[in-house]
Order: C-alpha cells, then sequence, then structure tokens
C-alpha cells in the first residue's frame, strides 16, 4: 500500500490532565473538522495529526506513530484493526541481534535487579501503549461510526461512558475502542468463579473499568478462611465487581456494607450481587474506604502492586506509594469491634519485586495497633506464572496470595 495524503494540524489542548474537555481539530480537504477528543488513559490528544485510509500501509503508520503522530482513520473499519495488528507486531518485535549483544554485555557488567526489571517493563508498556493509541477511529454524536463495515459499538459505548452529553462528534484511539468492544463481550458472557460454586450461578459479569476476577485464587481464600464467632455484619472495602461481597453471603453473613469510590464498580456490583441473589443482604456505599460505624468482619483486597498507574483503568493493580493499603491498615481499628477480624488479602509480588518488604508491611500492621491472628496462603494459577517469556516470570513464579487474619492489639 502506498501512503494516503496527509493534512497536518495541531490539536487545541495538550494538557493531559484535563482530557476531559479537549478537543482535536484539524484540516482535511480544505475544511477544518472538529471533535470531541475521549481517552480513558487521560492521554492528551496528538500535537500532530494526519489523515489516513487504506492505503497508508504498516511501516509508514508505525513509523508515524513512534513520532507521536495520531491518524484519523477514513478507511475501511476492518482494514484499521489488521493495520492496528500489523503495528502491534511491529511493537512486539525481538530486539535485532547488534542490538540484543550489546544489551547483554551491559546486563553481564550491570546486572538488572527486580525492581530495575520491573520498571523498565512498565516503561516499555507505557511507550508501547502510547505508540498503538495513535490509530484513531472518528464516531459521530450519536456513536456511530462513519467508516465502511464499522460495526454498530453503540451499546458498548454506552456500558462504557455512559449516556451521549451533547452533540458533538467523538475521535478516540482504535486500541481504546477495541478495548470498550472487550469489556461490552465480557460483560455478555461473564466469568465463572469456581470459589462460588456450581454453575450457573458462580458467573461474575465484569463491567468497563472494573476490575474482573480472573485470578480466582483469593476469592477462594475468602471462601475458606475461618469465620469469626460474630459474622452479623461485615465491610467489604473495594467492593469492586462484588465477588467478595457475594462470596460472605454464600458464607452466611447476616448483612454487608460494601464501599467503592468509583460509580462504575458500584453499578457493576450492584448488578453482580442482583443476579447472585445476594443483594437483598448488601449495603452499596460511595465512600473512599471505610463506611460509618464498626464491624466485626472486615475485608479487604487492594491493588497489590507499589506503583503508578499509567491509566485510570489501572488503579485496581497499581496502588502509588501503597496509598490504600496504608490507609486501609491505619483507619480499620477504628472500625473494627474489639473481638473483630479485619481480611486483608494481598499477593508478595510486590516484595519478590523489590517494590515493598515484609518487614515494612509487619510494620504498617504493628503501627496500626494491629495484631497478625494468622495467615492463610495460596499459589497463583494464572498463566503468567507459567509463562517463561514474561519479563517478570522470576517473580511471578514465586508469588503467593495471602489473607491475613487481623484483629485489635491486645
Amino acid at each position: 500500500m502506498n501512503q494516503a495524503p496527509i493534512s497536518t494540524t495541531t490539536s487545541s489542548a495538550t494538557d493531559a490532565t484535563d482530557t476531559a474537555a479537549a478537543s482535536l481539530s484539524w484540516t482535511e480537504k480544505g475544511t477544518e473538522c472538529h471533535a470531541l477528543w475521549r481517552s480513558e488513559r487521560n492521554a492528551a490528544p496528538p500535537k500532530r495529526v494526519v489523515i489516513a485510509d487504506d492505503t497508508l500501509n504498516a511501516d509508514s503508520a508505525y513509523r508515524l506513530a513512534c513520532e507521536g503522530t495520531g491518524m484519523v482513520w477514513r478507511g475501511d473499519f476492518q482494514n484499521a484493526r489488521l493495520l492496528l495488528q500489523a503495528m502491534m507486531r511491529r511493537a512486539n518485535a525481538p530486539i535485532k541481534p547488534g542490538k540484543a549483544r550489546a544489551k547483554s554485555r551491559a546486563q553481564e557488567t550491570t546486572p538488572i535487579t527486580p525492581q530495575q526489571a520491573f520498571h523498565l517493563h512498565r516503561q516499555a508498556q507505557s511507550q508501547r501503549a502510547r505508540t498503538l493509541s495513535m490509530l484513531l477511529i472518528p464516531l459521530n454524536a450519536d456513536r456511530t461510526i462513519p467508516l465502511r463495515r464499522a460495526p454498530d459499538l453503540r451499546q458498548a459505548c454506552l456500558e462504557a461512558w455512559g449516556p451521549i452529553e451533547g452533540k458533538t462528534n467523538t475521535v478516540t484511539s482504535l486500541r481504546e475502542l477495541l478495548g470498550v468492544v472487550g469489556a461490552h463481550e465480557w460483560h455478555k458472557k461473564g466469568i465463572e468463579v469456581e470459589a462460588l460454586g456450581g454453575a450457573p450461578n458462580n458467573r461474575i459479569f465484569p463491567s468497563y473499568g472494573v476490575f474482573s476476577p480472573v485470578r480466582g485464587e483469593y476469592v477462594a481464600l475468602v471462601a475458606n478462611a475461618p469465620l469469626p464467632a460474630d459474622y452479623s455484619l461485615a465491610f467489604d472495602i473495594g467492593v469492586g465487581s462484588g465477588v467478595l461481597s457475594a462470596m460472605l453471603s454464600r458464607r452466611g453473613v447476616k448483612r454487608i456494607i460494601a464501599t467503592d469510590n468509583d460509580p462504575r464498580a458500584l453499578v457493576c456490583a450492584r448488578d453482580n450481587l442482583e443476579r447472585l441473589g445476594a443483594l437483598p443482604k448488601v449495603q452499596l456505599v460511595q465512600a473512599d474506604l471505610f463506611p460509618e460505624g464498626q464491624a466485626p468482619l472486615i475485608v479487604c483486597n487492594p491493588p497489590w502492586v507499589p506503583a503508578r498507574a499509567n491509566a485510570p483503568i489501572e488503579h485496581a493493580i497499581y496502588d502509588e506509594n501503597s496509598h490504600m493499603l496504608r490507609g486501609f491498615l491505619s483507619g480499620v481499628r477504628a472500625h473494627l469491634t474489639t473481638d473483630g477480624q479485619a481480611w486483608l488479602i494481598l499477593s508478595d509480588l510486590a516484595e519478590h519485586l523489590g517494590l515493598r518488604t515484609r518487614e515494612e508491611l509487619l510494620g504498617w500492621i504493628e503501627q496500626a495497633g494491629l495484631t497478625v491472628l494468622g495467615r492463610d496462603d495460596i499459589r497463583p494459577t494464572h498463566a503468567k506464572a507459567m509463562d517463561q517469556e514474561d519479563p517478570l516470570h522470576a517473580a511471578r513464579s514465586a508469588e503467593v496470595t495471602s489473607l491475613w487474619r487481623l484483629g485489635i492489639q491486645g
């Protein structure tokens, strides 16, 4: 394919912290065009934009993307998907032999620590996301896509972005749009959570932007941990998809107050709990951490890795400076009854990556006036733990997920 004729312009906003109100402008066939810029990653719109169609080849597209040039697509939608796949292959291509030898020699003289390997991995992920997000798809004000062979994605967009506001056309990256489609499919099919019991009442239907319980081992920990003497009330801190509230309900907890600070998570949890018949027992509350009052059982599954999220959707995985973990530990004593238990579900992956030590964790527990009553451990069974090609394989293969049972110091 030959590269299409292009027109260039500069986007009208460059502040990544204010992309909700950002717009994209470009000149096309002598006409100035404008559209609302949408990025769930909170990425700023590209500073330079070109018009692209089916004549643009993958090498040229990848070069433009690496330069930070956005490509507003005007060709066939399915061809845009194929082009993105070709760009992904280039982004994932192994290092050339000469560069690989140089890298190997450098590693021989300066060994890479697990922490350095993690940060290099995150930098590579971030760069890859920026590059692959340069292929842009226009959407009409009603969220139809004005391209040949474009599917009707209005329902998927409604689930991810909410109701249409205003009558403005939108531009978003094809990569993010396909993420919306993927989330829509997950939401339709659901995820089987073995620890919830037998089918069909063991499926969780995650929503866009809400962490999916694909790692069932942490749910199994909650399913098997010995309940405290009093389990008339439980707080579920960071309810997410609602899977742990559903498990607590299945175990006989009479009343559950579940909190989250993300409205999308609360909607998702309500939907799942209603499907599973647990909603009558659960009160959903929008809160940063704790609801008012005290409970004899408090459960929290915070993000496990103390690192900065590159996008809002990653906040369920990454907890910069262990903010949520430390907030939970420092506040739990005030909300736990005297003989109650706080269940902290946490992987030790951060310890194997050199991002947090076991001594730090135990120190925070002690500083919070808490004591460890017991701990249940389980090994992960997800695919990445077995993938020797994963750059973090050494840490993942040693990972253990634990349920820490905490009580108030006597």
